[in-house]
């Protein structure tokens, strides 16, 4: 009988395994949401890579693990991206090929007590590398690290104040590797055990020293999700009808989700007014969502606009990071043939320039963010820094509503709140909606994908400053600095190893006559 080595020799079932083994921590992220899984889920990944034969076949794995983990963690894309996600996939998964020959260099074999010591550090730091290349906007943007999947255990929420999701990250393939160094390498537990305990002592430390949110005073807040409704026109008479019986409900602040107005308010004074009226009509400023042309700039905007109850008060944020595909196309001379194959997007939006922190009156100061910029944690502690009291997101999943998506979405905000130790808004058209305190737990229940209604949310205020806040993304930054050491510290020794090595002793030449040195006798 065929061992299950010799079937993994053909390199095609072991792509397709590694393909697999590379997927299964999307279970730790809604809506299956087994959090609990992400700590195992990368062991039969790892144990697969490290038992390549070779670095190149390791890279390989390694890159079929990506394409299956992005494929996995996206996957709600395929009707609006056709088959071009599997492009997207390949090109993504990619990024952890050079990881994959990393854990064979470490792990491959009965590796020593060091260099398994050095695994547990230099492994969670190559992974926080792919994270921060594949985090940047044009790539698609931070959706899917893996520490995001930890959005609902309170002991992880205050590693994010401490280190952001990054500090999290780093931390579950930390336990990842000691696990699979106790399953496969038996020789070795005793660094393995050691790293998992050093990972309990660094959560424990961060539970028990992390500064608190100082919670002072509450804010009372209306969410407008009108539901699944066809045209813009129907959606802004839901949301009207919705908004007017807040009447009396003495909010502070009434948010509707992304593309909740589809016509310039410039160009549609009309509306600005119905706005403005239900702005006095309830005693509180409304935040819309304008996805339209301007019609003081060229282009499509999507724009968080403040409407009080004379009207646009002058606060506008233009959205600055843009949805691959969905909302402009890169290279579109290049590219632009995806539009025959899926529902991207037919004319590039234009994206702002600046945050903006908006006073929306009852002494609260807000910070909108419009769609996924809710996954990218430097923007909301931008906001936190320039004096927002509340993190707000406004979004919407009405393409992806039986899918993962909208939850995905919703738990992104505890996040980022966690964070920054402000509490955060996430508001959208078709739900989930949700709100978060200022240590990331939920204030009152989601608002579901079959709901539409308006809800007021009663939400505590915080003050002080998170770690994250006030040194920014040092775990990323410690984790490129261990990579750049490991580089050195192998190339020297490297070095050294090639200058030691005795030389071939070469014989001397010899003539036809047999004297190397007297040739010709």
């Amino acid at each position: 009988m065929k061992t299950f080595g010799h079937w993994l020799a053909s390199p095609w079932r072991r792509s397709t395994v590694a393909t697999l083994a590379g997927a299964l921590p999307v279970l730790a992220f809604p809506a299956p949401d087994l959090w609990w899984f992400a700590y195992v889920a990368l062991v039969p990944w790892i144990a697969l890579i490290r038992s390549a034969p070779t670095a190149k076949r390791a890279a390989y794995d390694g890159w079929a693990g990506g394409f299956g983990f992005m494929v996995g963690m996206h996957h709600w894309l395929l009707p609006s991206l056709s088959v071009f996600i599997f492009v997207i996939g390949a090109l993504l998964g990619a990024l952890w090929a050079p990881w994959g020959a990393l854990v064979r260099h470490f792990l491959a074999g009965t590796p020593s007590r060091g260099r398994i010591a050095a695994a547990l550090t230099v492994l969670p730091s190559g992974w926080l590398g792919i994270e921060l290349v594949r985090s940047w906007q044009g790539l698609g943007g931070p959706w899917g690290v893996l520490g995001s999947s930890q959005w609902d255990v309170e002991p992880a929420l205050r590693l994010a104040s401490v280190g952001g999701v990054w500090l999290i990250s780093f931390l579950i393939v930390a336990v990842n590797v000691a696990i699979a160094v106790l399953v496969t390498v038996r020789a070795s537990r005793v660094p393995a055990v050691a790293g998992l305990v050093a990972t309990a002592a660094v959560t424990s430390a961060a539970w028990m020293w992390s500064p608190r949110p100082d919670t002072r005073g509450t804010t009372r807040i209306a969410v407008v999700q009108p539901g699944v409704v066809d045209g813009p026109d129907k959606r802004f008479a839901r949301e009207e009808q919705l908004t007017r019986d807040l009447a009396g409900q003495d909010v502070d602040l009434i948010v509707w989700g992304e593309s909740s107005v589809g016509f310039d308010l410039g160009d549609r004074p009309d509306l600005a007014k119905r706005i403005a009226a239900l702005s006095a009509e309830t005693g509180a400023d409304v935040l819309v969502n304008v996805d339209a042309r301007r019609s003081d700039k060229p282009g499509i905007y999507k724009s968080s606009v403040l409407v009080g109850p004379d009207g646009l008060t002058g606060d506008r944020y233009d959205k600055m990071r843009l949805v691959p595909f969905g909302e402009y196309i890169p290279a579109r001379s290049l590219l632009g043939w995806v539009t025959s194959v899926g529902k991207a997007a037919g004319e590039n939006r234009r994206h702002g320039s600046e945050q903006v922190v908006m006073d929306v009156g009852h002494g609260l100061k807000v910070g909108p963010m419009v769609c996924f910029e809710s996954a990218f944690p430097d923007m909301s502690r931008h906001l936190a820094e320039d004096g927002a009291q509340l993190l707000i997101a406004q979004s919407a999943t009405s393409t992806f509503q039986q899918s993962w998506a909208p939850e995905q979405h919703a738990s992104l905000a505890a996040l980022r709140a966690a964070e920054t130790g402000r509490p955060m808004v996430h508001a959208t058209l078709t739900g989930v909606s949700a709100i978060y305190d200022a240590s990331g737990q939920r204030v009152g229940q989601w608002v579901g994908t079959d709901a539409s209604t308006a809800r007021v949310y009663d939400v505590p205020l915080a003050t002080g400053t998170t770690v994250y806040v006030r040194f920014g993304d040092w775990t990323v930054q410690a984790a490129l600095l261990v990579l750049l050491a490991w580089c050195a510290t192998d190339g020297l020794r490297a070095l050294r190893l090639r200058r030691t090595a005795p030389q071939p002793r070469v014989p001397p030449a010899r003539t036809a006559h047999g004297s190397p040195a007297r040739p010709g006798r």
